[in-house]
């Protein structure tokens, strides 16, 4: 007799005789409501679709995989942990764009869960550290927190990687 599995993205499964204790989902973009893990339900899986256009890359794919949870183990925990998250952290100087502050655009960061990783890791107080790969950003860190990224308002701003130019002079437009 084959078992069944629900195989997660990223390969993890989890086989019919086994039951989920909590579901984590990373969700790219928590914007300024959402700034540390949150547990899903369906306000706020509202407020993560609110923030589609900030990242639409990659806002339907983390909501796909809490539907997918919500469906396939219902009743168990889903805890959305957001990238953003970690770079809340950092000072005006470093968040702030040379804008009027009322537009309410700051520079948000991401890979903040692979950021905060590293700061578990790494001993040293004050780093860079660079995320690199398809998606790629740096960040400077001081006692475990972020100080500066090169990302910003959305994925789009920061080092050239695989689904971006990288910055942009406004004058090419």
């Amino acid at each position: 007799m084959k078992r069944a599995s629900y195989q997660f993205p990223g390969g993890t499964r989890l086989q019919d005789s086994e039951r989920a204790e909590a579901v984590g989902v990373r969700v790219v973009h928590g914007g300024s409501k959402l700034v540390a893990p949150v547990k899903v339900d369906d306000g706020i899986i509202a407020e993560i679709d609110r923030l589609t256009e900030l990242a639409p890359l990659h806002i339907p794919a983390a909501l796909k995989a809490i539907d997918d949870a919500r469906r396939t183990h219902p009743g168990v925990p889903i805890v959305a942990v957001f990238d953003t998250a970690f770079h809340q952290t950092m000072p005006a100087v470093a968040a702030q764009y040379a804008v009027p502050a009322a537009l309410g655009v700051r520079r948000y960061g991401f890979h903040g869960i692979s950021y905060s990783y590293i700061t578990s890791r790494v001993r040293a107080s004050r780093h860079i550290a660079c995320h690199l790969g398809n998606g790629a950003s740096v960040c400077a860190m001081r006692d475990g927190h972020s100080v500066d990224t090169s990302m910003g308002f959305t994925p789009m701003e920061g080092l050239v990687m695989g689904t971006r130019a990288g910055d942009l002079d406004p004058g090419v437009i």
